[in-house]
């Protein structure tokens, strides 16, 4: 079973939508209450594509390439966390979608906290999937931007595929076809140009100051589940645990034998988390 196949009997669309300067990738399956899933740092939709079924029996699923990713206009100049908060705000608006769930992958649970601090309102309940923006440990940034441009300036399945399996617990996980859909993403022309701008939150000057801090996480009133996994390559998860112990409504969830993407790697179980604390109605405990 292929990544779109996993959900062929769900129907679904995927349209460009014109966001401000951002001609915008955006997959809409499902109905009912509005779940948008956010990928990672040079992400692309399709990193929840094992997730779709399952998520659209209960929600309307909006899944996109955030500014300058995957097949979304290429960024041509450095992009921080404001430009992906502004521009999910009016991605939003322009759907007509007035309340939603969120769910983040890394730079997209970064996103996310942000958006959920700006926008209180727009923001029903959220669920951070290894999130970043707490930390700036050196090696993780260098280790990130290393990997990532040089799968942009040579797009390979060696280089490729070196890059994913950074992100995964098992290096099984990465699958021929996820290799194969990425390679075609960091091969458009110009996309190495625009890999150089997205990583400009790797830069210590530019991370500090677009860092979730504490005073950030004490202002978001969305009751949040923060994911961590056994095996992430981008911090402990003792630095889940204290962001959830951060954050007025938060609590936490650890899933073992997967990376940074435990969305992929264990992903009926993530799924069940996501649900089950999507369906609540009162604050979740860990």
């Amino acid at each position: 079973m292929s990544m779109w196949t996993s959900f062929d009997e769900v129907p679904f669309r995927v349209s460009w939508i014109d966001v401000g300067e951002w001609r915008t990738r955006v997959l809409d399956a499902g109905s009912g209450p509005v779940l948008v899933l956010l990928h990672g740092t040079g992400g692309h939709l399709e990193a929840f594509t094992r997730n779709i079924r399952a998520l659209t029996e209960r929600f309307r699923v909006i899944a996109y390439d955030m500014p300058g990713h995957g097949y979304t206009t290429h960024a041509h100049t450095d992009i921080e966390i404001g430009t992906y908060v502004d521009h999910l705000a009016e991605l939003l608006t322009t759907l007509g979608i007035s309340r939603a769930h969120l769910c983040g992958e890394s730079l997209g649970g970064w996103v996310a906290i942000k958006f959920a601090e700006q926008y209180p309102t727009l923001v029903d309940r959220m669920v951070l999937n290894t999130p970043g923006g707490t930390m700036a440990t050196p090696e993780v940034m260098e280790r990130i931007r290393s990997l990532s441009q040089a799968a942009a300036d040579d797009p390979s399945p060696e280089r490729v595929r070196s890059r994913l399996e950074w992100l995964m617990a098992d290096n099984s996980s990465v699958t021929d076809e996820l290799v194969e859909v990425r390679r075609a993403i960091y091969a458009r022309p110009g996309f190495s140009e625009s890999m150089k701008h997205i990583l400009c939150l790797q830069n210590p000057a530019v991370r500090t100051r677009n860092l979730v801090t504490e005073d950030t996480l004490g202002a978001v009133i969305a009751p949040t589940l923060v994911v961590w996994t056994s095996d992430d390559p981008s911090g402990p998860a003792t630095a889940g645990r204290t962001m959830a112990e951060q954050l007025h409504n938060g609590s936490f969830a650890l899933i073992e034998n997967a990376g940074h993407w435990p969305q992929w790697e264990q992903q009926e179980l993530y799924d069940q988390l996501m649900l089950d604390f999507l369906a609540r109605s009162e604050v979740p405990t860990s």
